[in-house]
């Protein structure tokens, strides 16, 4: 029998069992490098995926409690998706990312793991990023630490942002 030691998991088992919504529980005041938080617009922000599937993957979620799409107020409703467009063309830019997973898991059956607050993941993908690692080691290889990726997508969130004249909230100025 193989082993494959993973003690970084540990924290995401016992993070499970902490009360509350893990969205809902990160302080929001702009973006919290600390948090993960890449971008923060009035309804809504962009955060790393703590447990990634690839480098780069990030989580679109509205600011507010929401359990599905259906009950998102329209401004919440558009100023997400404005944010899985900046995501993708943010990750394009600073990844050189060649294509996007980009998908909602609503409900426990469907794979969601956090089930009562709405969020979308968008997740980048490169050419050949599937390799033997996966495939014949069944392990997936992420080349660069989470904090030096959050650092990086933190600052060009804000250029990318800046350039397409846009300020938080997402209006134009």
């Amino acid at each position: 029998m193989n082993t494959l030691w993973a003690p970084w998991r540990m924290q995401y088992i016992l993070e499970k069992k902490e009360r509350g919504c893990i969205f809902c529980r990160k302080p929001r005041k702009g973006a919290n490098k600390s948090k993960l938080i890449v971008y923060e617009a009035r309804h809504a922000f962009v955060m790393m995926n703590k447990f990634p599937y690839n480098n780069g993957h990030l989580i679109v979620a509205p600011k507010r409690h929401c359990p599905d799409l259906a009950g998102l107020r329209p401004r919440e409703f558009g100023e997400l998706f404005e944010l899985v467009r900046t995501s993708v063309q943010v990750l394009e830019e600073s990844l050189g990312a060649h294509g996007f997973n980009v998908g909602i898991n609503l409900g426990r059956v469907a794979g969601a793991g956090v089930v009562n607050h709405v969020h979308l993941h968008v997740v980048p993908r490169w050419r050949g990023d599937t390799n033997f690692m996966p495939v014949i080691g069944e392990t997936k290889v992420i080349p660069e630490y989470l904090e030096k990726t959050c650092e990086r997508l933190h600052s060009d969130f804000l250029q990318f942002t800046q350039r397409k004249g846009t300020r938080k909230g997402g209006r134009k100025r």
